[in-house]
């Protein structure tokens, strides 16, 4: 069975995530997450309506009336979520390539779950698949079985509104833009909002045909796009993944502006407004050390979380901050979101843009130097949890060596015999020279 990751559950679809695993989903999502609502969304898979039917059967069964928000970026379902505080779904594998699915969910309010309530929900789906309690001595009928509700894109102009609104009235006229939809969710949204906000906008990649999502575009995927910014003389290029909660964009030259320019941006920009909260952002432990030591000098505290935007999020929450994310473009706002949206955080950097009056290369280069960073996976013959402790020596020295200029980072994998090695230093032979040493000390303890 398929186990709860950061997102929620993910694998190919109807080999892995099949839609019987969905229907007992569903069924254990109404009995633990509780009420008698649900809203579901989805990206443009060929396998998102099959997996959404299944899960909507399963809630319904349970006497819990389904919102089909049709084809949604993912915070867009969270708004809802949050509107209506009812919990929500979202079928989708975000930014993996189209034979994928995935289905993520959000308790009443547009948060995602929390540790033991997932627990909990992989309990009862194991006892639902495995056949026991399959059907409840008091299983709804008649009037009692859900009903379902097909929302139209008008009635859901709110999440619209919402996202324009986080500029306060502010427009972003003068701007020409690019806008890579992924061929995803953010093909029904994104265009529309930045036109409206007075972006010329050309689009590409935004007629999704059930396969094509992620294919060769969107943020995974940013050099075409970056090509069409660079020969159309646009001022950015945003790049969406497949369900829009993150995105990366591109300068007037082509360079590639990811999470950490991003975030660095939005966090300089708050911190000299003084509306950085606790003029601290939260990042994740691969965040480039070239923006630890733009923040520093900047007087900004960074918090370090371990990988995945749950983790950002719970930090952001225990904190009262309001700015985190990762470098791969899924970014919180949570003064103005509960989760990573695409196309709240290209309209707070566009509106950096347009206030300042400078251009997003220059913010960018302003904003932080990237140190060069070299990452390798190291094949070991069995995971071992304590393999960091092991090597203490040898990183130890390759740390003292750098000083206060690089960084390490050695940590096995999680799921499988690997042990990742991640250097950062101010030229890419001082990178890839400690990394080799430290590779070297790795496979002396047991590399496969």
């Amino acid at each position: 069975m398929l186990k709860f990751g950061t997102d929620g559950v993910r694998g190919v679809a109807n080999a892995e995530l099949t839609p019987e695993l969905a229907l007992a989903l569903g069924r254990a999502a109404a009995r633990v997450l509780g009420g008698d609502r649900f809203a579901i969304g989805r990206d443009t898979r060929r396998s998102g309506p099959m997996l959404e039917a299944a899960l909507c059967a399963g809630l319904v069964s349970e006497g819990v009336s389904v919102d089909l928000l049709g084809v949604a970026p993912t915070p867009e379902v969270a708004w809802w979520s949050v509107t209506s505080e009812a919990p929500a779904a979202v079928v989708s594998a975000s930014h993996n390539p189209f034979p994928d699915n995935g289905i993520k969910l959000f308790a009443a309010g547009g948060r995602k779950l929390a540790d033991d309530i997932e627990a909990r929900l992989e309990h009862e789906l194991q006892r639902l698949l495995g056949g026991a309690a399959s059907v409840q001595a008091d299983a709804p009928t008649g009037a009692g079985v859900g009903a379902v509700r097909t929302v139209s894109a008008a009635a859901r102009s709110g999440y619209r509104a919402g996202v324009a609104g986080s500029l306060s009235g502010r427009g972003l006229a003068g701007l020409r833009a690019v806008v890579d939809c992924a061929h995803g969710a953010a093909s029904v949204v994104a265009p529309g909002v930045l036109a409206d906000l007075g972006v010329d906008v050309e689009v590409i990649h935004a007629d999704p045909d059930g396969t094509n999502i992620n294919a060769g575009c969107g943020s995974t995927h940013p050099q075409e796009l970056a090509r069409v910014v660079a020969e159309r003389s646009a001022d950015v290029g945003v790049a969406f993944d497949g369900d829009a909660d993150r995105v990366l964009l591109v300068d007037a030259t082509g360079e590639l502006v990811d999470g950490d320019h991003i975030i660095a941006i939005c966090a300089i920009d708050r911190h000299e407004r003084g509306v950085l909260a606790g003029d601290s952002v939260v990042v994740t432990v691969m965040t480039n050390l070239g923006f630890r030591l733009a923040m520093d000098k900047r007087g900004i505290h960074v918090v370090d979380t371990q990988v995945g935007d749950r983790y950002v999020l719970e930090e952001l929450e225990s904190r009262r901050l309001d700015l985190g994310g990762e470098q791969s473009g899924h970014v919180i706002f949570r003064d103005l979101a509960t989760t990573g949206d695409g196309l709240l955080t290209a309209l707070q950097v566009l509106d950096v843009v347009v206030r300042s009056g400078r251009s997003l290369a220059d913010l960018a280069a302003e904003a932080m130097t990237r140190l060069p960073q070299v990452l390798r996976n190291v094949r070991v013959a069995e995971r071992d949890p304590a393999i960091v402790e092991r090597l203490s020596g040898p990183i130890a020295a390759v740390e003292a060596r750098l000083g206060d200029h690089g960084r390490v980072l050695v940590r096995p994998s999680g799921t499988e015999p690997l042990v990742r090695v991640m250097v950062e230093a101010p030229t890419e032979d001082e990178a890839s020279a400690a990394a080799d040493e430290l590779i070297e000390a790795v496979e002396s303890l047991g590399g496969g």
